[in-house]
């Protein structure tokens, strides 16, 4: 069996040179490779750093740590990871993941397995439907030129079904395509609202020599992130929904190993509860498909997260003030091009009451309270939800212990 990811495409990345289209970083280093740049290891923050405002950053020993803290949680409770790649979108920082023993990548569309495949990723877990029919075409004789290759998706309608089969008996494919049914929940996303419906999929999963039934995925955060007791127990019942369908189905699989699959950032650990401790006849492994434990947060996970005692926000923007246009207000440098915003504004670090109030498309407007800043001062934001910062960063310093540079980690949105 070939290697969870080719690490020679991987590392390659660091021999590319750097020029003007990576924001934030100095101009000195256009012209030299990351790999240089390593090796010198520069401080970017510092005085002659180079740096310009905004610049986003990783915090080396905080990825480190949170790392071996959720794949330690991992083993102590029996399950596998399957991290959302969605989240970085970076091949080096998935080769970490890997490393730290992940079983794969988890991902939302076509187009993020066809980058995680150009690095040589070979076990993907695709947590969506896929009924595009070039998509099919490309997945099939991806599949059918790699046996290596191991890709499973989802499946909540027979229309679904009908039209992945079609399409693939279209396409020549020799290999079958490995499909979860998915559970949905009422107002949630997608997935099959009741029972029926999940066992009216599934017989036509059985049914189609294009396919394979292989387990029962679902997603318990549908309806947001909450920890009171009325959504704890929507979660529980939801989750129960999930394992009531793998026992149900367990006829139906065709494969000796029975995925189950749940998991986002904030209830993982109900997860765990609700999706082990299987029947002895039954091989079940159960997958956790979360992304953002390898940065943590400043905000959303770091409320909600089961780890939020353990994991450390790891991933920073820095700002500079460009603006004191009244006594309490400083005008920073950052804006939503730059830092999100779906879930909580950006919060500084080093202040008793300063806090943003608002962002404009390339401003942040910090309200100062008790706090003072001058012009020219660089100031660092700890952010909310990963997820939606990664993407606006194509390439991010990682930074040790002192503020220099030991690693560029490239993305790919």
């Amino acid at each position: 069996m070939t290697a969870p990811l080719n690490a020679a495409a991987v590392a390659a990345l660091a021999l590319e040179p750097l020029d003007w289209r990576f924001k934030g970083l100095p101009a000195s280093w256009w012209g030299r490779t990351p790999a240089d740049l390593c090796e010198a290891s520069p401080r970017l923050l510092d005085d002659g750093g180079g740096a310009v405002g905004p610049v986003c950053v990783l915090l080396a020993d905080a990825l480190a740590a949170n790392l071996a803290t959720m794949a330690q949680w991992c083993r102590d409770r029996g399950v596998k990871l399957a991290p959302h790649g969605k989240t970085h979108m970076a091949p080096a920082l998935l080769a970490r993941q890997l490393d730290a023993g992940a079983c794969a990548v988890t991902v939302a569309t076509i187009s993020q397995v066809r980058i995680f495949r150009a690095f040589g990723v070979r076990d993907v877990v695709l947590a969506n439907e896929l009924v595009d029919p070039a998509a099919l075409r490309w997945l099939a004789a991806e599949l059918d030129a790699d046996a290596d290759f191991t890709l499973v998706c989802w499946v909540d309608s027979v229309r679904g079904v009908e039209l992945m089969t079609s399409t693939l008996t279209a396409a020549g494919a020799v290999r079958p395509v490995d499909v979860c049914v998915e559970v949905g929940m009422a107002g949630g996303r997608t997935g099959c609202r009741d029972a029926d419906s999940v066992d009216e999929v599934a017989r036509a999963v059985a049914a189609s020599a294009r396919l394979r039934l292989v387990g029962v995925a679902g997603y318990e955060a549908a309806l947001g992130h909450g920890l009171g007791p009325d959504a704890v127990a929507v979660v529980r019942s939801y989750l129960a929904d999930v394992r009531a369908a793998v026992l149900r189905l367990a006829p139906l699989f065709e494969t000796e190993s029975i995925i189950a699959t749940a998991g986002g950032s904030t209830h993982f650990d109900i997860v765990a509860d609700a999706l082990t401790e299987w029947p002895a006849d039954m091989c079940v492994r159960t997958i956790l498909r979360s992304g953002c434990y390898l940065t943590h947060d400043d905000g959303l996970y770091h409320r909600t997260s089961p780890l939020r005692d353990g994991l450390r926000s790891a991933l920073r923007v820095w700002a500079q003030v460009v603006s004191r246009p009244e006594p309490d207000l400083a005008v920073l440098t950052m804006g939503r091009r730059d830092v999100s915003f779906d879930q909580d504004l950006p919060m500084p670090y080093g202040f008793t009451s300063a806090h943003v109030v608002k962002l404009n498309d390339q401003h942040a407007y910090l309200r100062l309270g008790d706090d003072d800043v001058d012009v020219g001062d660089w100031v660092e934001f700890g952010i909310s939800h990963p997820c939606t910062v990664f993407d606006k960063w194509p390439m991010i310093p990682v930074l040790d212990g002192d503020g220099r540079v030991v690693e560029l980690i490239r993305t790919f949105f």
